[in-house]
């Protein structure tokens, strides 16, 4: 469904920014209509040239105010196509460790999760180094993806501390979380998130659904209970569907 022009022009005079330039006052209007949900992810927006006729405004104008928004990530520009808006990425907090479920439904949408791989591995060098088990001793190893109605959002691939959560194999992660387990089983002490910029390898892509090409936002996360070293976790995201929110005192 495409928005009508004349809609727009008509809330662009309706604003009361006089004194704001023009492509500014443009830009908040459509950032009202996209913020409050009243145009719905994936709706066609006027062209430019429709704007510019609706709007009697320039085509420099209307091209600014376009190319800010898309900056932002609130509209898709697709070149012979036309101007949508985009859909709106999950977020994640960047200072706590939080169970995916839970923000997935506080959004109001379905969790599910696919479980790849669940299983015991003997403890290599850096499982040694990181959780204090003798090389060749089992380490608890898994891989699940996780989605948001039906959208992958997370690749966890995540080794657990057999000493801190001996039945981590016995559950059943398309039910709870590997998170809401831990946290239960080996309440959290302290958490350490690094966060990078990366390109999938081929098979995170193919799990995740999206091309090799595609910008993800990798958070590496260690989290300990009394002291011990409970799991690592590498946390792969796909960039155009994630953002990671966080907010603090200036003191």
């Amino acid at each position: 469904m495409a928005i009508d022009a004349l809609d727009v022009a008509a809330l662009f005079h309706e604003s009361r920014r006089e004194s704001a330039p023009a492509y500014r006052r443009l830009k908040d209007v459509l950032i009202e209509q996209i913020g409050t949900g009243r145009w719905p992810e994936g709706e066609l927006l006027p062209s430019e040239s429709q704007l510019v006729n609706a709007l009697g405004l320039s085509r420099m104008t209307i091209n600014r105010a376009l190319r800010e928004l898309s900056a932002e990530g609130l509209v898709n520009r697709l070149a012979g196509v036309g101007t949508f808006v985009a859909e709106r990425k999950s977020s994640s907090a960047l200072y706590e460790v939080r169970n995916i479920a839970d923000e997935v439904q506080r959004r109001g949408h379905r969790h599910r999760t696919d479980v790849v791989l669940l299983r015991e591995e003997p403890a290599d060098p850096r499982a040694h180094r990181l959780f204090g088990i003798a090389e060749g001793r089992p380490v608890f190893h898994s891989v699940v993806v996780h989605f948001e109605d039906g959208v992958a959002i997370q690749l966890e691939d995540r080794h657990v501390n057999p000493e801190l959560a001996p039945d981590y194999l016995d559950q059943d992660f398309a039910v709870q979380t590997p998170n809401s387990y831990l946290s239960r089983i080996a309440p959290l002490g302290k958490g350490e998130h690094v966060v990078e910029a990366v390109l999938g390898t081929a098979e995170d892509c193919a799990l995740l659904g999206i091309e090799p090409s595609e910008p993800c936002l990798l958070i590496h996360r260690r989290t300990w209970s009394e002291g011990r070293l409970v799991s690592t976790a590498r946390l792969l995201h796909p960039g155009s569907r994630f953002r990671l929110e966080g907010t603090f005192d200036a003191t």
